[in-house]
């Protein structure tokens, strides 16, 4: 009897010690697992992040394929209640050059400088007297909103539409390339805007990217750079196979142009209007109709040479060829109404944004 009460207690032992280690096991699982939410929710694609992390640790380096052929526009629609992490957006400098000077977000005298600075480097030291101006690159016009200045780029933000008016930027061919990545950027307010800029989950489960003016792309050579692209004033809402389609094919033609030329100046942002359909949870966020770009070339010496070329799009997906976007800048002036590198001579002026469309093909597509 006595051993038949050892035995049976002994069970009960056994039984409440394996619960005991089973729950334990399942408690730390949870720890781990809540762990890894916390740590990688914010990452633009947070599984991808994962492995690699796990390969770093294993000794298991990234194949060629991957470094060159990532593709970040498959990541899921984000679900952080947080707002602080990214979604598809486009890939994403623009230069610290305003036509406002004066401006209080202005960085002074330190930023003139390097603009001039990117522009030497771009054109061998020799640069046209209205490319020496003080904020040659930025658009007149709109002075209502902020002008925000950042390292790579400078904007104006409208507080009202939660939309940057305009993303201006010199595009050298060295700021292509790098090792810059933009796997674990996150999408972030701007603190440096009065007003608030959107917040990341005004976007989510919105049917719109989070699509950058000011392309992550441009900026491999530096992680600063290319994490201030992910700012929310550099950001627009874009219908998804818009931003990862044709908005994406003229990011990279934009590149190759730079590389090809050395360096360029890039003016890119929303058509914005009264009326917009809006998205957003704690802000209204305007949804713009079409996107522009205007491409200025410049380079003096023996054969100078000044190129200009527009580009308007509409805020939807399209298989047209990159040329069917093509127009006079002058028209994108009307549509915006801003005024794109007004501190050139009036008449060479006139001349670059009125071109035709064959023109700007021939000079731009053709060479």
């Amino acid at each position: 009897m006595f051993l038949r009460f050892k035995i049976r207690a002994s069970q009960r032992y056994t039984r409440r010690g394996f619960r005991l280690r089973g729950n334990t096991l399942l408690l730390l699982f949870g720890f781990f697992m809540v762990g890894l939410f916390l740590h990688y929710k914010g990452r633009t694609e947070p599984v991808v992040a994962f492995w690699n992390d796990v390969r770093s640790l294993l000794g298991i380096g990234r194949s060629t394929r991957e470094r060159t052929g990532h593709n970040p526009y498959k990541a899921p629609e984000p679900q952080q209640p947080d707002g602080s992490a990214s979604d598809e957006a486009t890939d994403d400098r623009t230069a610290g050059q305003g036509s406002e000077a004066s401006d209080d977000n202005s960085t002074g005298a330190d930023n003139t400088g390097s603009s001039t600075k990117s522009a030497e480097k771009r054109t061998s030291g020799k640069l046209f007297d209205f490319e020496k101006q003080v904020d040659f690159i930025l658009p007149s016009g709109h002075t209502d909103a902020e002008l925000i200045r950042h390292d790579g780029y400078t904007l104006r933000y409208d507080d009202d539409l939660k939309n940057p008016v305009w993303v201006a930027y010199p595009l050298l061919a060295y700021e292509i390339t790098g090792d810059a990545e933009r796997d674990n950027e996150r999408f972030m307010p701007d603190p440096t805007v009065d007003g608030g800029t959107a917040l990341p989950t005004d976007y989510v489960k919105s049917g719109y990217d989070r699509g950058h003016q000011a392309p992550a792309g441009d900026f491999k050579f530096s992680q600063q750079l290319m994490k201030q692209s992910f700012l929310m004033s550099n950001i627009s809402p874009q219908a998804p196979q818009f931003n990862r389609g044709i908005w994406k094919s003229l990011e990279e033609q934009i590149r190759a142009w730079a590389l090809r030329d050395g360096g360029l100046y890039v003016v890119t942002g929303p058509v914005l209007r009264a009326g917009l359909p809006t998205i957003g949870r704690a802000n209204e966020v305007a949804v713009p109709d079409s996107f522009y770009k205007v491409v200025l070339y410049c380079r003096k010496g023996a054969s100078p040479e000044i190129r200009m070329i527009g580009f308007l799009l509409n805020n939807e997906p399209s298989s047209e060829p990159l040329t069917s976007f093509v127009v006079p800048v002058s028209t994108i002036e009307r549509a915006t109404g801003l005024r794109f590198f007004d501190k050139m001579p009036d008449d060479l002026e006139r001349r670059l944004k009125n071109q035709s469309r064959s023109q700007m093909v021939s000079q731009w597509f053709d060479n």
